[in-house]
């Protein structure tokens, strides 16, 4: 290995990006941010690193093993690196903007950085934008960031897109209902992972009939609606099949593109989720687009529900950037040409010194165009 190769290794889920590639995530997050606005979401920007004594309160705990820490050397006191934007813009709501108006609506987008990836998603910085709604318990709240995901994904040209909609607290409460020990848990929660129904029924002993039902109850969404409304259910299951089928209502009148599936046993990857929540695919991309759903902010204090949506997979998912016209200006011209030339939207590339063959070295610099005789023309 080289000089070169060696200052250019980087850990296992970090890389460079390089252009066009990090321009085009940049411009992607500012268009979902932009669309949040317009659906009346303002943007909130949190700091990168907080103290763990406010990174780990309700919500953060269930991030605590994807959390980098550090040593502040002012304070003397542990600091962490923030896994996930939603933590700290719950902490902010509940916090900093704890009397502004609820529904309180929130709009994010910035670097996030964990311990380890995931098979799905092995890496470990990325980019996050999404939304947080705050202060509501109503399906409506639930279908409004559901349908702005989709919405905004679609503005992107982002074609097929699927959500799968997650009940991620109904197996606990059969569970519970049931009165299933720890170690029957792990074992019925490991055969559901698997989608074991054997295995399911071997360990879940009472609730093997029920657990057995919403195993199979997965699919599109009418019909695992059909599978679910007709199993007797504990009252807290109950309560999560009804906030599915109203959210589905109201998406079914707001017109959505996208298509619905529902996996009432799904958990894996909710680790902070109190209720319903989704995860967004599109066809043909590797990942996850994002997720959210439903979560206890400030301590457990407030109802809330949002989304985090991941920028390198919408980048895949998204139609390529079309290329930037590159105006070069020629060495010698007046400042106010470039200034003038800017201001209607071109981009410019000055020379720093006067060239024998200025459209080859407009050409070497890759522009698109060249600025002669007081107008732009192409390069051939």
């Amino acid at each position: 290995m080289n000089k070169n190769a060696e200052k250019s290794l980087l850990p296992n889920g970090l890389r460079d990006a390089l252009p066009p590639e990090a321009g085009h995530e940049i411009d992607l997050a500012d268009k979902l941010v932009a669309g949040f606005r317009a659906r009346g979401y303002e943007r909130a920007d949190p700091p990168l690193v907080e103290f763990e004594d406010n990174l780990f309160v309700g919500i953060g705990q269930a991030m605590s093993p994807h959390t980098f820490r550090l040593m502040d050397p002012v304070s003397q006191r542990m600091m962490g690196v923030r896994s996930d934007m939603t933590v700290p813009i719950a902490r902010i709501a509940t916090t900093r903007l704890a009397n502004a108006p609820r529904p309180l609506r929130l709009a994010y987008a910035g670097p996030v950085l964990r311990v380890k990836g995931t098979q799905l998603r092995p890496e470990r910085q990325f980019l996050q934008a999404g939304a947080e709604l705050i202060g509501s318990d109503l399906p409506a709240a639930d279908a409004e960031v559901i349908t702005l995901a989709v919405d905004t994904l679609s503005s992107l040209g982002i074609e097929a897109l699927s959500v799968d909609i997650s009940l991620p607290t109904v197996v606990p409460a059969v569970c519970d209902a049931f009165e299933l020990g720890q170690g029957t848990r792990r074992e019925v929660r490991s055969a559901i992972d698997r989608k074991d129904a054997n295995a399911l029924g071997r360990y879940a002993g009472p609730a093997a009939e029920t657990l057995l039902a919403l195993l199979k109850a997965s699919g599109p969404a009418e019909h695992a609606l059909g599978q679910l409304s007709g199993l007797t259910l504990p009252a807290a299951a109950s309560g999560e099949r009804a906030r599915a089928e109203a959210v589905l209502g109201l998406m079914a009148k707001s017109g959505s593109s996208a298509s619905l599936t529902i996996d009432p046993v799904e958990y894996r990857g909710f680790e902070y989720q109190t209720g319903l929540s989704f995860t967004l695919f599109a066809k043909g991309v590797r990942g996850e687009l994002g997720r959210g759903g439903r979560y206890a902010a400030g301590g457990g204090h407030e109802p809330a529900t949002g989304f985090s949506l991941f920028l390198d997979s919408i980048a895949r998912a998204a139609p390529d950037p079309v290329p930037d016209d590159r105006v070069f200006l020629p060495f010698g011209l007046p400042p106010d040409v470039g200034s003038r030339l800017r201001a209607e939207g071109h981009i410019t590339v000055a020379a720093l010194a006067e060239d024998k063959d200025t459209a080859a070295e407009a050409r070497r610099l890759g522009c698109t165009h060249i600025y002669v005789d007081g107008a732009i023309k192409p390069l051939d």
